[in-house]
């Protein structure tokens, strides 16, 4: 073989091994980033008992109103949201005696529906219990929520229910008008839909896209934790009975694939939910933190969900109109993060 030749196979050869690494080095540029392996000993950030979504420590109540924990059972029907219906009974009647006659469903169309008992002892309204005697009882229907206001035939059908329940009970109820209750149900409607926020940002990757994993442990390390639905995250309240703080939601197919590190991620949105989380949590501080930290370790951009880069200036601003209607809720006695405020708002 000729010096040529030679010199010809040696450059094919070396022609090929450049070609085989700069595949290699391509894959792995492309290859989702992938969690980093824990220490031998560190505690695991996702809870034991599997994944959760920390909401209103309360008890669902048929698909109605959220009543709270048997221990703090406070009156939730209140006449700055609902239209109450008194009715006067004949006799006092049980607890047990209430709850056999509740109509089947706690809902009016699309509103919450509930029932409460004037406690024969201590004169307090309450969610009926039983053990408990109740000299009166009034009924109630939310007067708007995000599905809108209160209309003619939720109203009709407030009636028929209640009406169903005194008779069966003994008692008289008293409606308020139906127009006068429409009308204030729009009205409140009006207000709630010019003074509900929820503010999402999006976080993008730069270059290399994530794996599910790796999404997973950045983001519970700055305090999210796993949730019901597949692709969510939250940010647990301080205070027990509160909704989350913060959401973090990526592509659910990701999470319920067979091999998160096979996945690949471009976006990731945090969102918050303004009137469901109390202002003394400084859930928007918190948001910007959590954005911008995610933004840094992971090789991210902060974005709007157009895609268009956030400044710090029109973050300022935003957070500028936040503290404004965090003002008009309180000036309405509908508090964001206030029982009130979440039931409107929902």
């Amino acid at each position: 073989m000729s010096k040529l030749q030679i010199g010809l196979a040696i450059a094919g050869v070396l022609l090929l091994a450049a070609l085989v690494l700069h595949g290699v080095w391509t894959a792995r540029r492309h290859q989702p980033r992938l969690a980093d392996p824990e220490p031998e000993g560190r505690v695991a950030t996702h809870p034991a008992a599997g994944p959760v979504d920390p909401v209103l420590d309360a008890v669902p109540a048929a698909g109605g109103l959220m009543l709270p924990p048997a221990a703090d059972r406070k009156p939730l029907l209140d006449p700055l949201i609902d239209v109450l219906a008194t009715i006067e009974l004949e006799h006092p009647v049980s607890g047990e005696a209430v709850l056999q006659h509740m109509p089947a469903t706690r809902r009016v169309g699309s509103k919450p529906y509930g029932i409460e008992g004037l406690h024969q002892a201590d004169g307090q309204w309450e969610p009926p219990q039983p053990g408990h005697r109740y000299s009166a009882l009034q009924a109630g229907v939310q007067l708007a929520n995000r599905a809108g206001a209160l209309n003619e035939i939720e109203y009709s059908e407030f009636v028929v229910k209640t009406q169903a329940l005194a008779d069966a009970l003994g008692g008289t109820p008293e409606f308020p008008d139906m127009l006068d209750a429409v009308a204030r149900g729009r009205e409140l409607d009006a207000f709630a839909s010019e003074h509900d926020a929820q503010l999402s940002v999006t976080l993008r990757a730069r270059q290399t896209a994530w794996s599910a994993g790796y999404v997973q442990q950045h983001a519970a390390r700055v305090g999210f934790v796993a949730g019901v639905l597949p692709g969510r995250m939250v940010l647990p309240a301080t205070q027990a009975g509160q909704s989350p703080i913060l959401g973090l939601q990526y592509d659910p197919q990701a999470a319920l694939a067979a091999d998160p590190s096979m996945t690949a991620i471009r976006d990731v949105m945090l969102s918050l939910d303004v009137a469901q989380v109390p202002r003394s949590e400084q859930p928007y501080v918190r948001l910007r933190e959590a954005v911008k930290h995610l933004a840094e370790v992971m090789d991210g951009q902060i974005t709007d969900d157009n895609g268009q880069p956030l400044s710090s200036d029109a973050m300022d601003l935003i957070g500028s109109e936040l503290e404004t209607l965090y003002d008009k809720l309180d000036a309405r006695e509908l508090s964001a993060g206030s029982v009130l405020a979440r039931r409107l708002f929902s």
